[in-house]
């Protein structure tokens, strides 16, 4: 995670309970509809995630703009949640917000108390994330954008940056969110990035 702390393996200390986690970390997992929330969550977290998925419906997919993502049978209406052990008595815990406009309302909820965020973006529809990224920037939220590769077609970091007004000091990176490496990486990035902003701003 950051630089000199190392991720423990559940097996190490035995998966850390709620009540016993002295330095409980809270992170969201945010960005539009099918851009791979469930899937990063589902991939990272060492406990069986919650979820509250349910399968579209064909007013739901009128009402979603599934037509874009044609394949998906199933989406969010509420949040993901998943656990990962940083070591025996840190916990840090993954939120993943649904992405429809219709569910929009439940990321103050979500946003509250929340250390920093991951905003997914999909390589065939990047402007799909300028909403998650005017509310992260309204509640002072620090991020990352990680692009999950969907296949679509390929984008150089600096057309995702100018699609998303993105400026130098937002770390940008690649991903599967299927993979579980590649979606800890991307925390690992996450945490290191806050850890930055925390030494700059003691500084």
């Amino acid at each position: 995670m950051t630089r000199g702390m190392r991720a423990v393996h559940p097996a190490e200390h035995g998966p850390t309970l709620p009540g016993e986690a002295e330095n409980a970390l809270k992170i969201v997992v945010v960005g539009g509809f099918g851009a791979g929330k469930t899937t990063m969550v589902r991939s990272v977290s060492e406990i069986r995630p919650l979820h509250t998925e349910e399968t579209m419906s064909r007013a739901g997919r009128t009402l979603d703009d599934a037509g874009r993502v044609s394949s998906k049978k199933a989406t969010t209406v509420a949040f993901d949640f998943g656990r990962i052990s940083i070591d025996a008595r840190s916990t840090l815990y993954l939120f993943g917000a649904p992405g429809q406009e219709r569910f929009w309302f439940l990321w103050e909820r979500l946003l509250s108390g929340t250390m920093g965020a991951v905003v997914l973006v999909d390589t065939r529809r990047p402007t799909d994330a300028w909403y998650t990224l005017d509310r992260l920037e309204h509640h002072g939220t620090p991020f990352i954008v990680a692009v999950n590769d969907f296949g679509g077609p390929l984008h150089s970091d600096e057309h995702i940056r100018q699609a998303l007004a993105l400026g130098p000091e937002v770390p940008l990176v690649e991903f599967d969110a299927r993979d579980h490496s590649s979606s800890k990486f991307v925390l690992i990035a996450l945490v290191e990035h806050l850890h930055a902003l925390a030494v700059r701003q003691k500084g």
